[in-house]
Order: structure tokens, then sequence, then C-alpha cells
């Protein structure tokens, strides 16, 4: 650190991750501590409470007493110390290996000063930091003699592919969900004929709103059974809401939803995997008009940053998560977000946005006005026109282009056009959504080999337009 960096740190004054300190190490092991618990900071040794840089002497020896002070720290805390000018600065990491204690006792850095924590902000840290797993835990209001259904389990054993011979104890036992006699939270939340009996917020809620705001609901639907029913009853509640596209093919009709179906599944098994269950708020499914928010309470698991989403996986709920994956509702580790950006590419809608909160993760889908019908309060699907009338003198060209199986990248340069994005919305969109022309692989829109072909309404469409003409 040079000595402008100093005084420019120095400057912006005490905070969350700077503390000052006159001169000595008086409570210095505590400071360590905090910041080692929070996410690091420094210590600036010879500057007064309000920032005046007046300097200290004998750094040598300081720096030696604050080494030993940091290696007593559990687990041993390794720091930085320079001198920058008359100033010494300590430089606390952010750490991997927490919690840090010192002398028995832990500390949290809580705005500009640092705290002691009590029994229940230490248990609170824990489980914030992963340390302790809420659904390994065992749910009092679980009781296996009278709550552990025949029914219930024989639904389970049947998804989990339990072994029918198996006892269901004994399965339940080899699967961790019963530790020392006692349903864990996470048995509880996929046994449970009523989730809510065994956590309060543990349902999902779903509205249909009118509009792009929260200001008149038009429909709402809350499901309360075990996990792996609520979440497949709220995948068929967005189904029955959305918007189908009925698209003509050369062999029939086709139905497309708005959204790719195995997208909206990911994007709402990782808010029923990773959510925090112990908060009071429960996971929520909001559609709007413009939007489809898929909202989970908890923010990011300890360790996770929103740069990571996609690229690795800390499960919050690490024995419910791996119940998921036995139950074929994640695919693998780690895969979740990347395969809902995949699906939506493939599907050529909107990438949806991921926003993240200290206590909520929210995933949004954003809506085609263009197929957007207005809502109404009822259960019917809102479903587009077939197929209009009207094409556009774009369409036509295309048309009149396409005597055979032709690929996107032939049929742009057949046009002369040069704009990939103008082309795929004012003549490759139009034409697909009226039937007009069809795609030889239309499970996979933007596959490397994909060739378009003119259908039979296409064709009927483009003798009667040239019967016109004459």
């Amino acid at each position: 650190m040079n000595t402008t960096k100093l005084y420019n740190l120095v400057s912006l004054g005490e905070g969350f991750t700077v503390e000052f300190k006159e001169a000595g190490t008086s409570k210095i092991g505590r400071e360590l501590c905090a910041f080692a618990n929070a996410t690091g900071g420094r210590i600036f040794i010879g500057v007064t409470d309000d920032g005046n840089i007046k300097g200290i002497s004998g750094h040598n020896k300081l720096k030696s007493i604050i080494q030993s002070i940091a290696h007593s720290i559990e687990p041993l805390l390794i720091v930085d110390i320079e001198s920058v000018e008359e100033v010494l600065v300590i430089t606390v990491p952010e750490q991997n290996s927490k919690p840090y204690s010192f002398a028995g006792k832990f500390y949290l850095r809580e705005g500009a000063s640092s705290q002691q924590l009590g029994r229940d902000e230490i248990r609170n840290f824990f489980f914030k930091e992963g340390l302790i797993h809420f659904d390994e835990m065992s749910c009092d209001r679980f009781v296996l003699d009278s709550h552990l259904l025949k029914d219930s389990f024989q639904l389970f054993a049947k998804r989990a592919k339990i072994p029918s011979e198996l006892d269901s104890i004994q399965a339940l036992e080899n699967l961790h969900l019963v530790r020392n006699k006692k349903m864990t939270n996470a048995g509880a939340w996929l046994l449970s004929e009523d989730i809510r009996n065994v956590s309060s917020s543990a349902h999902i809620s779903c509205a249909l709103f009118q509009g792009i705001s929260k200001i008149k609901i038009l429909d709402r639907k809350d499901f309360s059974q075990d996990l792996y029913t609520n979440f497949q009853d709220t995948i068929s509640y967005l189904q029955s809401k959305l918007n189908t596209e009925f698209i003509i093919t050369g062999t029939g009709r086709d139905e497309r939803l708005e959204f790719p179906v195995d997208a909206l599944r990911e994007a709402l098994v990782n808010g029923l995997a990773h959510r925090d269950y112990r908060s009071t708020a429960n996971v929520q499914v909001h559609i709007f008009q413009d939007r489809v928010e898929i909202i989970s309470p908890g923010g990011l698991p300890a360790g996770m940053k929103k740069e990571n989403l996609g690229k690795k996986s800390i499960p919050r709920n690490p024995l419910l998560f791996s119940m998921l994956y036995r139950m074929d509702l994640v695919e693998q580790i780690g895969s979740g977000i990347k395969r809902i950006m995949q699906l939506c590419h493939d599907y050529d809608v909107k990438i949806p946005e991921i926003l993240v909160e200290e206590n909520w993760v929210t995933v949004i889908f954003s809506r085609n006005q263009e197929n957007v019908q207005p809502a109404e309060n009822s259960a019917t699907p809102q479903v587009t026109p077939q197929v209009t009338p009207q094409v556009t003198p774009q369409v036509i060209r295309l048309l009149k282009l396409l005597k055979q199986p032709m690929s996107r990248r032939d049929l742009q340069a057949g046009l002369n056009l040069k704009d990939r994005e103008h082309f795929r919305r004012t003549y490759l969109q139009p034409a697909l959504k009226k039937g007009l022309i069809v795609m030889s692989n239309p499970d996979k829109p933007r596959a490397a080999d994909q060739k378009y072909s003119i259908t039979d309404r296409g064709m009927n469409f483009f003798v009667k337009e040239q019967e016109d003409e004459r």
C-alpha cells in the first residue's frame, strides 16, 4: 500500500471494513476475529477516531505482538502487516474457515464496530455460513409413529426409487432422512401430507396479476402438500396461466408454451432446493402481463456470489438436494442456472434475469408482449390465434426464395440481409408463427444443421399471391 492509497482509505472514515486505532493493541484480538468472521478488513494503528493521522513508533515490536495475537485466534489466522509512513496497517483477508474465535468468544463486524455474539446469534451465524444445515436437523413436529403414513411413504418410495421390500424406517435411515429415530426436516418436507404442519412457510404461493403491478390479483393458489407434489402442481399452474401458441406444421399442429417448461422447472426446483427454510417467507410465483417471477427467500448460500451462478453450486440444503436429484427433479449439481440459460437460448426466448438480494433470489422471465393477451380471472390458458391472413412483404419475399429446404445463413444471404437479428424478427419468426414455413428440427430452434421448408399452407398462400398478382 502506498501513501496515496493510505490517505484515500483514511479519508473515507471507519466502516464495515475499516477500523482506526490511535495507538497500542488494546482489543486488537476481537477486531481481528470480527473481521475474519465477516468479509475481511483493515485496521490502521496511528489514526484517531476522527481520521487524523498521528502515526506511531516501535513498528517492529507491534508487528510481533499482533502476529502472536492473530496466531492465538482459532483457527489460526494469517494477517498481513505493513508500515505505511508512520501508520501500521493490518490487513485481514476474507476467510474460508469460519467461524473464528478469540479467547473462546465469537465476534462479528457490524457496521463500524465489532460485537460479541450471543448464543442465538452464534447459532444464526453457523446457519448463515453453511456450518449447520437446517434440512439435516430433527423435525420435532413430525412424530414417526403417528405422522409417517403408509400411503405417503409408498408414494415417496416410488418417486425416490426405493425397493419395495425395504422396511420404511430402514429405508429412511439409509437415506439419512431419519436419524436417531427422528425424522429430519428434509424428510418431513417430502413425506408430510401438509407441509405447513412441519414448516409453516414451506408451501408455494402462486398469483396471477392484472397488468404489470401487484395492484389487482386475478387468481391465487397456495400449494401445501408434500414438497414434490407442490412442485408438480406449481408447474401445472404455470402451464395453465401462460400463453400457448398453435403452430401449423406440414404434419399438423404443434403447441408451444411461451417459455420452455424445463427452464421453468429448473428455476422452481432451484428455488425450493436452495431457499432458507428458517425464513418466515415462502417461495412465490408471480405472473404478470410482461413477466413471470419465481422468488426464493434466503439470498445466496454462504460462499456463493452472483458471478458464481452457473459455474459452481453450494447447496444450502444438501440432504434435500440429494433427494431431489434421486427423484429426478435435479439434473446434476451446479447445472441448474446454466441449463436455464441454454434452454431459453435454444427456445429462442429472452434469457431470464437473476436478481440477487440479501434475503431473496428472483428469476425473472420476460414475456413477449406481441403474444401476451389481457389475462382473465380463470384457469383457461391464454391462446394466441392460430394463423392470421395478413402477411408482410418481408415474409412474401422469404416464401418466394424457399424453393427447397435452406439454412438460415443461405436464406439471409439470398435476401441480401446482413443483420441477423433483423432477419430473425422480421422475416423468420413471422413466417414460423403463421405456419407458412417449418423447421427441420423444431425441438432445437438453434441447431447448427437447422433448415427451413415451406409448408402446404405457405405454398397455398404463395400460389394465391401469384394469382392475385396476375
